[in-house]
């Protein structure tokens, strides 16, 4: 029988968070002592670090909208490029007979710079 079996990823994961999560939780009553030895009431130190963890909560939602708009905008500047929405109304010009003799036409308009004269 094995001493000690080897934790999986998911339980080291929740072991770090959990680690993070009580060292939080310990700055967050050490500032509180903090506040409150300063003269503050413990009703206002709790209010000023919930105040202070919304105004942290906010700056992030914040800046993930702006980052999700970026990439949203960049996601679909490329569809766009890859779809060829820029000139696709132009037509590839095509050497043929047309109204000004044979040359090379766009369309019905020739292009190269040859006289209506040649056959």
């Amino acid at each position: 029988m094995k001493a000690a079996a080897n934790p999986t990823f998911a339980e080291g994961i929740g072991r770090t968070f959990g680690r993070m999560w009580r060292t939080g939780a310990r700055c967050e009553r050490k500032a509180r002592g903090w506040l409150v030895a300063r003269g503050l009431k413990p009703s206002v130190a709790t209010g000023v670090l919930l105040t202070v963890k919304l105004m942290v909560v906010v700056m992030l939602l914040y800046s993930a909208f702006w980052l999700a708009l970026l990439l949203l905008f960049m996601v679909l500047g490329s569809w766009g490029a890859r779809r060829g929405g820029l000139g696709e109304d132009e037509q590839k010009p095509e050497w043929r007979m047309g109204l000004s003799g044979y040359g090379l036409y766009r369309g019905d308009v020739r292009v190269d710079p040859g006289s209506p004269d040649d056959d």
